[in-house]
């Protein structure tokens, strides 16, 4: 029996910091090629060399101005603010790698099924089929209003539409037949139109006719990545993720997280491999576990006073600053907040009795230690069974990435845990055989 392998996707911002709002500050991070394609190829080649499955670029499509009323503390702190459409950067990582899956995110509730569909299609088509979409239904009342709307839609109704939009992708991605393209000189017929057909989807909140003017991809669709936590979008991911992106609290989390995705997959006949269960860690690697305390105390201390709070008031919808207890936040909420997000920051709570004020302030946990003994971490995570591998995402960027594939992850191929090479043609070759 061929051993179980765990899968690794990198979480990137077009921007110098992402989750950990410090990071920035440091000497070692790259703060001013932001802007470069320099920047973008060298993070690729970094990933591909490691062997990741693949990379996404987080977004929100907006400038976050929940906390204090104002976008002032995000600009002057640092928070993750989007600095480029990835979009843009994706062709350009592509360019320099052969095998590295490379995902955008999406708004399903923004943007309409032939965009979607045709721009991730040309993705898919210009990558040799390493598109990947991280599909989201958006959580905040910013973004909203940035597309004409008042507010941001009630959750159930973001995941209807959300199902809605993905089948109309499906259908416009089904208009051509693998074979349509005939390019005969002699007869004259360069496409089979009894090839290709109209969409004609037509739900309660979307429609489209199609076809698309792009073929088939190497692919068919772009590989799903998801990241709803709330029993809704358990169930939108059960039906179309096969990368799920999760925060939780601990490992006994994640198992009953895995355990409840991979439980309501049948109902969509789907089997549980077709599904990827991948919580997210950042790494401090040190060449032993005190130097590896040591970079931890230092990185931690590069955190602005408030500017955890600052980052976790646009994760959870909600003003921080303002609104000190769980009730407060659950009242102020509305209709905004990553349920994931309010779900670990609760817990958080509970777990090392301390007040919601002083969870919501507190920095995300780091896996810090040698190549070894953030290997066994690994390793008892994956072994467990309470996932299938993971994201990580970066304190300093690049060098967090650069450590991880110098130190981490020839030590997961030691044992066995994690590919040496590429095996797959596309992205989901590659996830299902790693």
């Amino acid at each position: 029996m061929t051993q179980r392998r765990m899968h690794l996707v990198a979480y990137l911002k077009t921007g110098p910091t992402a989750n950990h709002p410090g990071g920035w500050r440091h000497p070692e991070a790259d703060l001013h090629d932001v802007f470069a394609p320099e920047r973008y190829e060298h993070i690729a080649r970094v990933l591909e060399s490691a062997c990741f499955d693949a990379c996404f670029f987080a977004d929100t499509f907006g400038l976050p101005d929940i906390h204090g009323g104002n976008f002032d503390a995000y600009l002057r702190n640092g928070g993750q603010i989007t600095y480029l459409d990835p979009l843009m950067i994706l062709p350009v990582m592509a360019r320099v790698t052969r095998h590295l899956g490379l995902g955008a995110t999406l708004s399903t509730t923004f943007m309409p099924p032939y965009h979607l569909a045709r721009t991730l299609a040309s993705l898919d088509m210009l990558t040799g089929g390493r598109a990947a979409w991280n599909v989201v239904t958006s959580a905040t009342n910013l973004e909203a209003r940035n597309f004409g709307m008042e507010g941001i839609p009630a959750k159930d109704e973001r995941y209807d539409r959300a199902d809605e939009v993905l089948e109309a992708c499906s259908a416009l991605w089904d208009c051509w037949d693998p074979d349509a393209f005939v390019m005969d000189r002699e007869t004259g017929v360069f496409i089979d139109p009894d090839k290709v057909r109209y969409a004609n989807y037509e739900g309660r909140y979307v429609k489209t006719r199609g076809p698309l003017t792009i073929p088939r991809t190497p692919q068919g669709r772009p590989v799903f990545l998801q990241a709803g936590a709330s029993d809704r979008g358990r169930d939108f991911a059960a039906r179309w993720a096969e990368m799920i992106f999760c925060t939780p609290h601990s490992k006994a989390d994640c198992i009953a997280f895995h355990d409840d995705i991979k439980g309501r997959m049948d109902r969509y006949g789907r089997a549980p491999e077709q599904c990827k269960v991948l919580p997210s860690f950042a790494v401090v690697v040190g060449e032993t576990q005190e130097i590896a305390r040591e970079k931890y105390a230092y990185l931690q201390s590069l955190i602005l006073p408030d500017a955890q709070t600052m980052l976790n008031s646009s994760l959870l919808g909600a003003d921080l600053s303002k609104h000190r207890t769980a009730e407060a936040l659950a009242a102020a909420q509305g209709n905004q907040g990553i349920t994931g997000s309010t779900d670990r920051v609760l817990q958080l709570m509970r777990d090392e009795k301390i007040s919601f004020a002083e969870a919501a302030a507190k920095p995300r946990d780091l896996l810090l230690g040698t190549a070894e003994t953030i290997a066994d971490e690994l390793e008892d995570w994956f072994t467990a069974g309470a996932c299938d591998g993971f994201i990580l995402w970066p304190t300093v960027f690049p060098r967090m990435f650069e450590d991880f594939g110098r130190f981490v992850v020839p030590e997961l191929q030691r044992r066995g845990l994690f590919r040496k090479e590429y095996a797959g043609r596309t992205l989901r070759d590659n996830m299902a055989h790693p």
